[in-house]
């Protein structure tokens, strides 16, 4: 296993689309899709332009959003799952998004990739100056929480976040 942190290309739209299309339409964390996206080349390329627009510092983004790095976790270039890295918490975040968000396709999970990617993400985070970073997760999602907290995530609380259709919402920091 070779994970990597790859800045989303059009020249792994096979492998990205793949990825995407196991999630058959939900909400895919730390990808920055709309749940229900199909993932075709159009998508794709959507994608590749939000992504370099986001990571623009003097980027004008839409109301409510924050400069983030949209990347593509990969395993010998092939596209294993999604993180984003914001550089910035809105009251929305704060409440329930925190700095990273992630996830991997189903049929990679339980490979240690997570563990891995999140390593990574959080020495991009030191690198741009970064003290601390907040992570959440649902409650019921062990192989998350068991993540971020091999990770040296602290639980700050768990929140009711049915508004925002997750029923128990857990909150970590992290300390770089």
């Amino acid at each position: 296993m070779q994970i990597e942190l790859t800045r989303p290309t059009t020249d792994l739209f096979d492998s990205w689309a793949a990825a995407a299309a196991e999630f058959e339409g939900g909400h895919i964390d730390g990808g920055g899709y709309d749940a229900g996206m199909v993932p075709d080349r159009a998508a794709c390329e959507a994608s590749v332009e939000k992504a370099m627009r986001y990571a623009a510092p003097d980027a004008e983004l839409p109301e409510g959003h924050v400069p983030c790095d949209f990347l593509w976790i990969t395993d010998t270039g092939e596209v294993v799952g999604f993180i984003a890295l914001r550089r910035e918490l809105n009251e929305h975040l704060r409440q329930f998004g925190g700095h990273i968000g992630y996830s991997v396709r189903p049929s990679r999970r339980r490979e240690g990739i997570a563990k891995e990617a999140l390593r990574l993400v959080l020495e991009t985070a030191r690198g741009q100056g970064l003290d601390r970073v907040m992570l959440t997760c649902d409650d019921d999602n062990a192989g998350s929480f068991r993540t971020i907290e091999g990770a040296g995530g602290v639980l700050q609380d768990i929140i009711d976040a049915s508004a925002e259709g997750h029923p128990r919402l857990r909150r970590y920091w992290i300390e770089l």
